[in-house]
């Protein structure tokens, strides 16, 4: 599979990932966003937006996805909350990405499918 962004072919896995991360950009971002909106899911926010971004930083720093579990603390931290505003958080991520908001993001920042990837 593929999709085009601004004439340049990127290709993608069966399930829409990219299959080379370095070809992502805000174009090709866009491109996936409009893609995941035209499948009938919900318009992707600003808010969204700082999560596609916070994905990418986190993936380059670390090589790896944020779990459900850190992405709740570390958002929870920099706004100063506490574990019962994570869930509540964990709430709104799921209303923002209802399907499964870890791979959504993934596959929206242009990294590789999650699914069977395990943090240490």
């Amino acid at each position: 599979m593929s999709i085009e962004v601004k004439g340049r072919v990127i290709e993608t896995d069966e399930e829409g990932y990219l299959l080379n991360p370095e070809e992502w950009n805000e174009d090709v971002g866009e491109a996936l966003v409009k893609q995941y909106e035209a499948e009938g899911n919900k318009p992707v926010t600003e808010t969204g937006w700082e999560l596609i971004r916070y994905f990418r930083e986190y993936y380059d720093d670390h090589m790896v996805h944020p779990t459900m579990h850190k992405l709740l603390r570390e958002r929870a931290h920099l706004e100063g909350k506490t574990f019962e505003d994570e869930k509540s958080y964990r709430d709104f991520l799921y209303e923002l990405f209802p399907h499964e908001p870890i791979r959504t993001l993934a596959k929206l920042a242009g990294l590789p499918n999650p699914e069977h990837e395990v943090e240490t």
